[in-house]
């Protein structure tokens, strides 16, 4: 991957490496059939009116409410990340943190400063890392890929781990069921990024680094650059630099973020008040009916008692803060215990609504063709982290 690779390189990049095919091949009579009836589907179950209506409305919602969210922790991170890249502090955590990150992950100590960015906020908090020199100096090219994954196995973390926590009550504790549900996501995470790291080695191999020392004239991984002025003006132009970055990777994932979302959305969520009415998160509900035909595995892997919670992780898997709205009447009604509260915690952490944000940031990192394999591998890392959830509880619940 070539440090700093803008937008318009990547574009004229993809359009060098298109093949010339026949104008009328198999793919083209698929398409001209699949394409019609997944439409068809749609305004049949919705109306053709409010069909168009959600699809607009979701698109919209998502550019006002989720992309600028996003852009916003991103600008953020982005300049928190310049900063400590800056000032030394990532050579410390590289050194301090490797022998935990790396037996764990298998990724330099340098990737701790991005899971404490991504606990603290959301999954693109992690972008910054994949675009600053002075992290990717640390990284093999394989290990880039696995970015998007890890950066989703953290999360939203510090979000489902405190609203969880503030289901607590007397008669129901759930202190020790939210904090090994955390473990449950690590080990979850474990999984799916180790699984993303073997792909990334059969692509790129093991030896090939990001940032060659080679034609630095001096050894990148022990010293280091840094901007020209004095402290205050390094530290300005570090946050200034950092933030720029963030609002260019907010906009390069917009595309992603919206088109996949409004897709999932209208296929996770069923009208609203039980009437469609072609207002934004409206949908077929395909993704909840999808669960319940696999309900007799998904309920004894997870140890649900009651076939209504399989919506948490389903919901999970495009918006986590959808997810955990739904936990107060789970409680309420006998649905989940403080074993489905621990199950809960590991999937929302682990999940964080990755098949809304991975396409774009799978893009961001200019890993587009790996794309399919990332959202295979976290999935596979997400039901490892109920089940490892499950299990904990079981023994230590």
């Amino acid at each position: 991957m070539a440090f700093g690779v803008g937008s318009e390189e990547r574009i004229d990049q993809q359009q060098a490496e298109r093949k010339i095919v026949n104008a009328v091949t198999t793919e083209t009579v698929v398409a001209l059939v699949f394409v019609p009836v997944a439409f068809a589907a749609f305004a049949w179950k919705m109306g053709l009116a409010h069909m168009f209506g959600t699809m607009m409305a979701t698109a919209h919602d998502l550019i006002l409410n989720t992309v600028l969210f996003l852009m916003g922790v991103i600008i953020i991170a982005g300049a928190f990340t310049s900063l400590i890249s800056e000032f030394g502090v990532v050579s410390i955590a590289n050194r301090a943190l490797s022998p935990l990150m790396g037996p764990l992950f298998g990724l330099p100590g340098a990737t701790s400063v991005g899971v404490v960015a991504t606990y603290l906020s959301d999954n693109p908090a992690i972008m910054p890392l994949s675009a600053d020199k002075g992290f990717l100096k640390y990284f093999k090219r394989w290990q880039v890929t696995t970015l998007v994954n890890l950066g989703t196995v953290f999360g939203m973390g510090l979000i489902v781990t405190t609203f969880m926590l503030s289901q607590s009550s007397a008669s129901e504790p759930l202190g020790r069921a939210v904090l090994l549900g955390n473990i449950g996501a690590i080990l979850g995470g474990i999984v799916g990024v180790r699984l993303m790291g073997h792909f990334g080695k059969k692509r790129y191999g093991t030896a090939e680094d990001v940032v060659s020392g080679a034609g630095e004239g001096y050894d990148i991984l022990r010293f280091r650059e840094v901007r020209p002025g004095n402290v205050p003006q390094r530290a300005l132009q570090a946050l200034l630099d950092g933030g720029r970055h963030g609002v260019k990777t907010g906009l390069d994932i917009m595309p992603g973020v919206v088109i996949i979302t409004t897709t999932v959305m209208m296929l996770a969520y069923g009208p609203k008040d039980g009437v469609y009415a072609g207002v934004a998160y409206e949908g077929i509900a395909f993704f909840p009916w999808i669960g319940a035909q696999f309900s007799f595995i998904i309920e004894p892997l997870f140890g649900f008692s009651n076939p209504e919670a399989i919506a948490f992780p389903v919901t999970s898997l495009g918006s986590v803060g959808a997810a955990i709205a739904m936990v107060p009447q789970f409680l309420d009604t006998g649905v989940v215990d403080a074993k489905g509260i621990c199950v809960f915690t590991a999937i929302g952490i682990c999940n964080a609504g990755f098949l809304s944000t991975h396409v774009g940031m799978m893009d961001g990192i200019k890993e587009r063709d790996l794309t399919n394999v990332a959202i295979a591998t976290h999935f596979a890392g997400g039901l490892c982290a109920g089940i490892f959830g499950h299990v904990l509880f079981l023994l230590l619940g």
